[in-house]
């Protein structure tokens, strides 16, 4: 199964979510956004680890590399491996220089994870098809939202704030009302509420 690189473009306050974060992944070399909503602690974990600061006693994530770096094995990569029903998962392929081993996980946690041991991020063709938001002119894709215990997607728009949070009133307006909300979610960057009018423009497909 051919794998798709990802980076890291923003992690940002959730919209829809208190004490979430959305964390946004790019394609590389590509224009299709993965956003995915995380929990408090996980976006710190990441937050911290890319702006090099060091805490003053190890946190979860540091003590995984610590543990890993003592008993001579390693981490080769992340994979957003899987999307059931709203919910990503990831793997964490490990390796001892002999055997490898793909250990689940939440995308935020091997993410943080992947942060420190700097390795490649990636996920799958089918998870970018169904949930990933494509930047251009025309869009093509989507996303979910999250309980801090598991990754969803993202789910609101900017334009019609209050009106997406809404959930009955997106389903009362027009293809073609929904298609512009959309493309101004995107030019704003509210991928939240993006993914919400993406599903619902799919579900009418």
């Amino acid at each position: 199964m051919e794998k798709i690189k990802l980076e890291i473009l923003g992690l940002s306050s959730s919209q829809s979510q208190t004490g979430s974060f959305a964390l946004v992944l790019g394609e590389e070399g590509g224009n299709r956004r993965l956003p995915i909503i995380i929990g408090m602690f996980e976006a710190q974990a990441i937050a911290i680890e890319i702006e090099k600061i060091v805490p003053n006693r190890p946190m979860t994530h540091d003590l995984f590399k610590s543990f890993a770096n003592h008993f001579n094995f390693f981490v080769e990569e992340i994979v957003i491996s899987d999307l059931k029903e709203g919910v990503f998962y990831a793997k964490i392929g490990c390796s001892d220089g002999r055997s490898k081993v793909d250990i689940d996980a939440r995308p935020s946690d091997a993410i943080a994870i992947a942060l420190r041991f700097n390795v490649p991020i990636y996920t799958v063709e089918s998870i970018m098809s169904e949930a990933g938001i494509l930047l251009s002119d025309i869009v093509a894709d989507e996303t979910t939202p999250e309980n801090p215990e598991i990754e969803k997607r993202p789910r609101k728009t900017k334009q019609s704030k209050q009106a997406v949070e809404k959930g009955d009133y997106i389903k009362n307006l027009s293809s073609d009302q929904l298609k512009t909300m959309l493309e101004d979610a995107l030019k704003n960057e509210d991928y939240e509420n993006a993914a919400k009018i993406r599903d619902e423009l799919n579900k009418r497909n």
